[in-house]
């Protein structure tokens, strides 16, 4: 009796979250081993191996190859394996705890201590998101927000007012912690601040009725 084969999912229509949690429970990966473990072609995941190293999710090594009486032989082999990075991205586990932390900075009183508090965590976000936005003006950099986030699952777009770009968030970036408390907004106009290179300022925030927040490069 013929077997009928299976049909192989192309790999862009699953998520980066299977890729990077299989290679979680591996130390390391071959091409091979990759489109096996996900039920993909060899080409598909070259193409998101490629879209993840880009990203700084995953990382690239030559395997070490056998030796035969004249030296090396084969063709060089490579393997992928997470970075810090990424893993952090497949242990998406934090959830309880950013919920917990946010908590603890709502509870601060002096205004002043949670405000610098929120200045060090735009910074650090600023810092690891930093070197995944490029432009050379503002609005490059903007749109380069824009995509990052999007890729990451958070939906935001730039669109156009008075000639200037804004930066649209489609959906709250967090949709685990209370959306009452403004310090959330407060953290994110630092953060694109920062990743812009330009002040950017809140113009419109669903707090006031608004259908997404809206964030403005600041005049002058």
């Amino acid at each position: 009796m013929q077997r009928t084969p299976r049909p192989v999912t192309r790999l862009s229509e699953r998520s980066d979250s299977e890729m990077l949690d299989l290679m979680r429970r591996r130390p390391e990966l071959g091409i091979g081993e990759l489109a096996s473990g996900l039920a993909v072609t060899a080409t598909a995941v070259r193409q998101r191996l490629n879209r993840l190293m880009r990203h700084g999710l995953v990382e690239r090594f030559s395997a070490r190859q056998e030796e035969d009486g004249h030296g090396l032989r084969g063709r060089p082999s490579y393997r992928y394996r997470l970075t810090e990075a990424g893993h952090r991205q497949a242990g998406d586990n934090f959830g309880d705890l950013a919920l917990a932390l946010w908590k603890e900075i709502r509870a601060i009183k002096a205004p002043e201590i949670r405000r610098g508090l929120l200045e060090r965590l735009a910074s650090t976000m600023a810092d690891a998101y930093g070197p995944q936005v490029a432009g050379e003006s503002a609005e490059d950099r903007m749109r380069s927000v824009s995509r990052l986030l999007s890729e990451r699952g958070v939906p935001f777009s730039v669109d156009k007012v008075a000639g200037l770009p804004v930066l649209v968030a489609e959906a709250c970036p967090y949709p685990g912690l209370p959306e009452h408390d403004r310090s959330l907004c407060a953290m994110e106009r630092m953060l694109f601040s920062k990743l812009v290179a330009q002040d950017v300022r809140l113009t419109g925030c669903r707090l006031d009725g608004a259908s997404c927040c809206t964030f403005e490069m600041s005049p002058g």
